[in-house]
């Protein structure tokens, strides 16, 4: 094949074309003059020499520069279609006018037994929003005049001179405000906005201080290459035969409403790797949706059928959520003979070494309460809204939760692919129905009273992220609210307890205090609030090292572990700080149990499975396809397509978060404030943020169905 150009070829014109493809459509094929042959001879005089490679030098540099100019104007197009795409995105969800402040008729609320949330409530904090924003606008537009007429004060070096020593220059009506103004900054308003950012700041650098001896934890744990190991003769020896430690399992898959997930959590549990006589799989349904209810049921005695040990548990009563629900089947006379439990959300998929390699660690080690594995997740890479998500919850099961079973024998049971010794859940009270973490709340309960946990970071149990921002916002708030509210329930049991003096700090101050109230509420209050105020009152500031170094430092860190998602590492630092509007909200209201600390929302899925799992199911869902009766099948056919065709007038919408959006245009407008004080990095912190806020505020995250 010839090349594209040859450098020596005779050609009767000056130059050869050089064809360059552009990844852009609209400029698809450009057409420049290479290099002429002349351009590569050598001899001649040298100052001819000299004007040839000056002429030489100027065609290249020539042909460099339109190069670039090209790319640079395809790259302009890009830019330019990308943004018409997203303003046809805002005008669609304009036109939508759905927000969050609408009923939700298909949300799958579960309500039955803690309270509904109070609207008065809910709009509380949003109107506390809207002052500031007002308030920050209003501030704005008086700056902007002040400017115009001569007032350029830039912080932090305010100079007041002028307005103590010159009283008889004020000139007209509104110098004699500004004056005023300014005085009552300096003299009220600045004093306290500094002090209350300097103990943000203060609880920042401890947060930051945790953070950082955390992940050096992790490095230690990595460098010692220290992991739990069990009993040799606990675990089966395939070579020589010997069978390993083989305890009688209880198996739980609680489950509402949950029909996209449900067939592929049966499966990989029926497919655990462990003898028939010793485990009994329970399939609690909490499902109001009959329909529902019967396509769980049929798979169930699918799987009965092929042999597998597994029951069909429906409630009548339905209180208490999952903990209830979980409460409800330890209750049942067939479990009194098991000895461990272990439990898998709807969305669940364990491999089917999954109990061959957690359970074994209990051998010979009575004060081994709870094994918890990590999770994985099968659409990580779905959109940019589980890609933020998997950098959060990769640094807390790598670093968190793996230091914290390591050193101190204690983290937060995630609620699900762990296994529980039945005796440390009944020592501890077995579950209770007084929060939204139950999972949490056993626990704290079950460390108070001397049980040790472990945490295995090569164990993986894979499962779904929430792909739209309502989903993850809802599951946000009780993973937040929750936790305050065990915090109440559980101070005096904490400092009632016969446990170290250390242990009880750690309870306290760090696993509560630090990680679950003092996070939410210094990123909410100093980046949200504080910030975009010392803008309007630039005599209280934010050093840049607050603003931009550590942060960016702690980003960082958080992102070691899944380290194929550093491109990312500045989208994540602005979606966590757009997160903490949520995340506060949640705090207050669980601290101080007002109504939506009690919303239980259950997470939507989508019912995504890795290509392995289905590879491995498809051979039985083909027999029990056959042991189905007809009958059943094509009434449930038929039912089912009614159900699909009610779904499709119900046309659903990307919402707008009214909250997120306030906060936008108040950080927008403290970023144009802070240009009339050449603030450098304050004002691209406060832009970049401010977008942020929007782009979460209109609901162009995650995933998008109008």
């Amino acid at each position: 094949m010839a090349p594209p150009f040859d450098w020596w070829a005779k050609e009767s014109h000056r130059g050869t074309p050089v064809v360059v493809k552009m990844e852009n459509p609209n400029w698809s094929m450009v057409e420049l003059e290479g290099p002429s042959d002349e351009d590569f001879l050598i001899g001649g005089s040298p100052v001819r020499q000299r004007d040839k490679a000056r002429g030489k030098n100027a065609r290249q540099l020539t042909w460099v520069l339109l190069l670039k100019a090209h790319r640079a104007a395809g790259c302009l197009t890009y830019i330019g279609s990308a943004l018409i795409g997203l303003g046809s995105a805002i005008r669609r969800r304009l036109a939508a006018g759905k927000t969050d402040t609408d009923i939700d008729l298909d949300a799958d609320t579960d309500t039955s037994s803690m309270g509904n949330e109070n609207p008065t409530v809910k709009t509380r904090f949003y109107n506390c929003i809207r002052v500031f924003l007002w308030l920050s606008l209003f501030l704005l537009c008086f700056e902007i005049a002040a400017y115009f007429k001569g007032w350029h004060f830039g912080a932090p070096n305010l100079q007041l001179q002028y307005i103590f020593t010159t009283p008889f220059a004020v000139k007209d009506v509104f110098d004699w405000f500004y004056t005023n103004w300014v005085l009552i900054r300096v003299e009220y308003l600045a004093p306290p906005l500094q002090f209350l950012a300097n103990v943000c700041i203060l609880l920042f650098l401890i947060q930051s201080m945790d953070r950082l001896i955390l992940c050096l934890g992790c490095f230690w744990i990595r460098f010692k290459k220290i992991k739990p190991i069990p009993k040799k003769d606990a675990v089966p020896d395939v070579e020589s035969g010997e069978e390993g430690f083989y305890p009688m399992v209880l198996v739980q898959i609680p489950m509402c409403n949950e029909r996209e997930v449900y067939q592929q959590s049966i499966g990989a549990v029926c497919n655990l790797d462990w003898p028939k006589s010793k485990i009994l799989i329970q399939v609690l349904d909490d499902s109001d949706d009959p329909m529902t209810q019967l396509l769980i049921k049929e798979e169930v005695q699918k799987w009965e059928q092929e042999g597998a040990n597994i029951v069909y548990r429906h409630r009548v009563i339905r209180d208490g959520y999952k903990a209830g629900n979980l409460k409800s089947a330890m209750n049942c006379s067939s479990v009194k003979d098991y000895e461990f439990v272990t439990i898998f959300d709807a969305d669940f998929q364990p491999t089917p070494d999954f109990l061959k390699r957690t359970v074994p660690h209990f051998k010979d080690n009575e004060e081994l309460g709870l094994v918890q594995a990590r999770w994985s997740f099968v659409n990580k890479d779905e959109n940019l809204l589980t890609r933020l998500q998997n950098i959060n919850l990769s640094f807390h099961f790598e670093v968190e939760q793996q230091v914290n079973g390591v050193f101190i024998n204690f983290f937060g049971f995630n609620g699900t692919a762990g296994v529980w010794r039945i005796k440390a859940l009944e020592d501890a009270g077995g579950w209770l129905e007084r929060t939204t973490v139950e999972d949490m709340d056993i626990a704290v309960r079950a460390h108070l009273k001397g049980w040790k946990f472990i945490f295995l970071n090569d164990v993986e149990c894979q499962c779904e992220l929430p792909e739209s921002y309502e989903a993850y916002r809802k599951q946000q708030h009780r993973w937040h609210s929750g936790p305050m509210q065990l915090f109440r329930l559980c101070l005096p049991d904490i400092v009632r307890a016969k446990i170290s003096v250390w242990k009880k700090f750690n309870l306290i101050f760090l696993f509560f205090l630090l990680r679950k109230l003092i996070l939410p509420f210094y990123s909410f209050t100093l980046f949200c609030i504080i910030l975009p105020m010392t803008m309007f009152v630039p005599e209280a500031e934010l050093p840049a090292w607050v603003v931009c170094y550590i942060p960016a430092t702690m980003s960082f860190l958080n992102i070691l572990p899944a380290p194929k998602s550093f491109p990312f590492i500045v989208p994540y630092l602005l979606f966590e700080n757009t997160m903490s509007v949520t995340k506060f909200n949640a705090m207050i209201s669980g601290l101080f149990q007002l109504g939506s600390a009690y919303e239980w929302v259950v997470t939507k899925k989508s019912g995504r499975s890795s290509e392995g799992d289905l590879v491995s199911l498809v051979e039985k869902e083909q027999k029990h396809h056959h042991s189905v009766s007809a009958p059943n099948l094509e009434e449930m056919k038929v039912e089912i397509q009614q159900q699909e065709q009610k779904a499709r007038k119900k046309k659903k919408h990307n919402r707008i978060y009214m909250k997120e959006l306030a906060l936008a245009f108040l950080l927008l407008t403290a970023s144009a404030r802070s240009l009339l004080s050449a603030q450098g990095i304050h004002f691209y912190f406060l832009l970049f943020q401010g977008i942020s806020f929007l782009l979460v505020g209109l609901d162009l995250i995650g995933e998008q169905v109008v």
